[in-house]
């Protein structure tokens, strides 16, 4: 890995609310969430707003058929849109006896469950991770990373979950047993004095982790050495960066979310990322 200057650093769109999510979609468009609930599709470098939930919005994933899956953090649900017909719908409340209190981060496997880290009250300690089945279904499937869990992914090979704790600070990575129940937690890495943010994998099996604080972005190689990749002291070009995804033909380009500002900032890496999971469900 080689780290990148602030002039590496490319605006791949702007003109949008304080994006914090941002996602990609089986044809590699990029789409982004804002803070008032807004859903953007990137077109060409602008935003284009489909709908807005009324909320706040906060992780996105997207399925085969081209909907989109919302954490509003606002309205304390994860919302399903139909860019087709702009409608916004309830996907999942939460569990029975759990409603999600700050779902924060969805990500799909293969057979179409969602799993959504529920990050809890700030500092209480009370985060949990829940999984949406096909339909609807929701359960709670670890309480064993609950320092507000955040952002996550699947592993390169799709058998576990990483999921970065911002108040440990570092991320773990939770086994996907067999019968689809959670394994014991591994650590993978500690980000001391960081407030990491958001997760992806590139097919080296190293990650890429963009922190809220400080405005930096590193990278773990797969023996787990952390090092810089970009950093911005003033906070204008990466800023308070969150989500991160690969995007382009050969998904060397890297698409980050800027909570602290009105933009998308892109980097050409040379790993291409891992493609995400995108199931066709009914």
């Amino acid at each position: 890995m080689t780290a990148v200057g602030l002039d590496g650093i490319t605006t791949y769109a702007e003109g949008l609310d304080h994006p914090e999510g941002v996602a990609v979609a089986a044809d590699g468009t990029v789409w982004a969430g804002g803070e008032s609930g807004q859903v953007y599709r990137i077109d060409d470098g602008s935003p284009v707003e489909i709908c807005s939930t009324g909320g706040f919005l906060l992780g996105l994933a997207l399925d085969g058929n081209g909907l989109v899956y919302a954490c509003d953090v606002q309205r304390r649900e994860v919302l399903r849109v139909d860019a087709s017909t702009r409608t916004v719908t309830t996907y999942s409340a939460g569990a029975p006896g759990s409603p999600f209190r700050n779902p924060n981060f969805p990500v799909f496997d293969d057979a179409g469950n969602l799993y959504v880290t529920d990050s809890g009250r700030w500092k209480a300690d009370d985060g949990d991770i829940k999984v949406i089945r096909p339909g609807g279904a929701t359960e709670v499937w670890s309480r064993a990373v609950p320092r507000f869990p955040n952002g996550a992914c699947l592993s390169a090979g799709g058998d576990a979950l990483l999921v970065i704790e911002s108040l440990w600070p570092g991320v773990s990575r939770i086994p996907i047993r067999a019968d689809g129940s959670a394994g014991a937690p591994e650590p993978l890495c500690e980000l001391p004095d960081t407030v990491p943010d958001g997760i992806a994998v590139d097919e080296s099996g190293g990650f890429y982790v963009a922190c809220y604080r400080p405005d930096r972005v590193y990278y773990v190689d797969d023996a787990g050495r952390v090092e810089v990749f970009a950093e911005d002291p003033q906070g204008t070009v990466i800023a308070a960066p969150t989500n991160v995804v690969f995007t382009g033909a050969d998904r060397r380009t890297m698409v980050i979310g800027s909570l602290g500002r009105w933009h998308l900032a892109a980097v050409q890496v040379g790993v291409p990322g891992v493609r995400l999971r995108f199931p066709v469900l009914a």
